[in-house]
């Protein structure tokens, strides 16, 4: 029994309003997979925040007719389709998407599209290779935490080097002062 309209509307509403929080769509043939691999996609995917969804192309199509940053997805829309809807930690998604990959060996890659353009399988790989979200931020506060280190070691050192200045002129003028006392009393 097929889909009825109301069905179909319902589905097209659901990819829009999921597209509309993503900031990448990748496009996987997923012919082959068992429900039970489809199953264990979307379970590695769940942590990364993306959604897998499997659906007809024409629904897809239609999801992203008028949406300019989605359109270069419709050379994408052939044979059995799944899409990999990513709304924020694309890099982490990808690994995950590859390692099931690997593990199964029975999908395929299509490509993706990200801020309206068309993602190629080494697009997608090299945005995979990027370190994740959480590594991007722990590596900023890195370099800030290390900046202020140096920051508070050079406010430190400033009373320091002015002590050490102020003691080296007293020493001086001790010295000079000493010097004088000596050439004085021996005239």
């Amino acid at each position: 029994m097929g889909r009825t309209l109301e069905n179909k509307k319902e589905i097209v509403a659901d990819l829009k309003e999921t597209l509309s929080e993503s900031t990448l769509a990748l496009v996987i043939d997923y012919q082959g997979l068992t429900v039970s691999q489809i199953t264990d996609l979307r379970r590695r995917l769940r942590p990364t925040g993306t959604v897998c969804k499997v659906t007809k192309n024409t629904l897809m199509g239609i999801a992203i007719e008028g949406e300019e940053k989605w359109q270069p997805m419709s050379e994408l829309l052939q044979g059995a389709s799944a899409f990999l809807l990513v709304k924020e930690d694309f890099s982490s998604a990808i690994k995950a998407y590859q390692d099931f990959q690997k593990a199964t060996k029975k999908t395929e890659l299509r490509g993706g599209v990200m801020e309206g353009r068309l993602l190629k399988e080494t697009d997608v790989k090299a945005l995979g290779d990027l370190p994740s979200k959480e590594q991007l931020m722990a590596q900023i506060a890195g370099a800030i935490n290390a900046l202020a280190t140096k920051i508070a070691v050079g406010i430190n050192e400033v009373p320091g080097s002015l002590a050490r200045v102020l003691q080296a002129v007293a020493d001086e003028e001790k010295d000079g002062s000493a010097e004088s006392a000596a050439e004085s009393s021996a005239e």
